[in-house]
């Protein structure tokens, strides 16, 4: 027996609802998804589908929303939307649909709303599970830069920070002891923008692996192992460029694409995470974007919530230690 539903416009306040229980969505964010699903509502009804409902919508009618919001010019500019904005309003779109797959009521599928093509976009990199796994278990860990070099791959992809983040981490904000399983920390990203991080499990072993061969003072988290340094009062932290040396080194050990880079590892972590179904709007807390139109390179359909997912993604089970 199909769900009983009614049209499409009259979900709204249902839907803001779910935005704020279901996905803990503050209450601009909740303003801004309506003012953008407004738009597709006030189309339906400037087109006679005011009474369409979420079962009855098709490809067809998306497809001549597009169109609109292609051709729709801007009163206060007298110009057509751009690309970016566009795509804030499809991206609303897809997000109800994703609502609508979780009460149970027959709809299109999220994937049906294509966005706006820019031609600006850069096309991003990033690495398939299979390559993540040759990368991560690149380095020999029966020695101590292995060791490190694990921990910071692990570290990277756990966490989707940007290099200059991880090599300021410091050893005593992770605070890891025998005991601990998981970690979240809060950090000063770009832009001075603080943003929770977190480290998965398998992100936790490795570190505490790497950590518990350290027997300096050193208050830098991932520290330079050169010859004579030991016997020096030179600070030991890594810098930015010695940790694209150390993925480049790695890159070439796993026979991968030289063109991969730390931050191949972060478009690695953002994309997986929207593959998983995260809710684009997470995703761009996790990385730390001021602009949601920065996330927009990464989106893929969308959906759940923050910690979950990443406990998801980083359970351990699809990456052998």
């Amino acid at each position: 027996m199909s769900k009983k539903t009614k049209p499409i416009i009259e979900y709204l306040t249902d839907y803001l609802d779910y935005l704020e229980i279901q996905k803990g969505l503050a209450s601009k964010s909740q303003e801004n998804y309506a003012r953008f699903l407004n738009k597709f509502f006030n189309w339906l009804l400037d087109n006679g589908l005011d009474k369409l409902k979420p079962e009855k919508l098709t490809e067809k009618h998306v497809w001549k929303y597009r169109v609109f919001l292609s051709r729709h010019t801007d009163p206060k500019t007298d110009k057509t939307l751009k690309k970016s904005t566009q795509n804030y309003y499809l991206i609303a779109l897809r997000s109800l649909l994703e609502y609508f797959s979780e009460l149970g009521i027959r709809s299109l599928s999220p994937t049906a709303v294509k966005l706006a093509k820019d031609k600006s976009d850069k096309d991003i990199k990033y690495l398939k599970l299979e390559e993540l796994e040759k990368l991560l278990l690149a380095p020999k860990t029966s020695s101590r830069i292995g060791l490190r070099d694990r921990a910071i791959l692990e570290t990277l992809f756990s966490t989707g920070l940007r290099v200059a983040e991880l090599v300021a981490l410091n050893t005593e904000q992770l605070k890891i002891k025998s005991s601990t399983v998981d970690i979240e920390i809060s950090i000063m990203g770009k832009g001075e923008k603080v943003r929770t991080i977190y480290f998965s499990e398998r992100a936790v072993k490795h570190l505490r692996n790497y950590l518990n061969k350290r027997n300096d003072i050193d208050e830098a988290l991932f520290i330079n192992y050169k010859p004579g340094i030991e016997k020096t009062n030179e600070p030991r932290r890594l810098t930015t460029k010695s940790i694209e040396d150390i993925v480049k080194k790695y890159v070439k050990i796993a026979g991968l694409s030289t063109m991969i880079t730390p931050h191949t590892i972060r478009h690695s972590f953002a994309t997986d995470l929207l593959a998983q179904g995260a809710d684009i709007r997470l995703v761009q807390e996790f990385l730390g974007h001021r602009n949601i139109a920065t996330t927009q390179i990464y989106t893929h359909v969308t959906n759940k919530q923050l910690k979950d997912v990443h406990k998801k993604l980083h359970s351990g089970k699809d990456i052998k230690d």
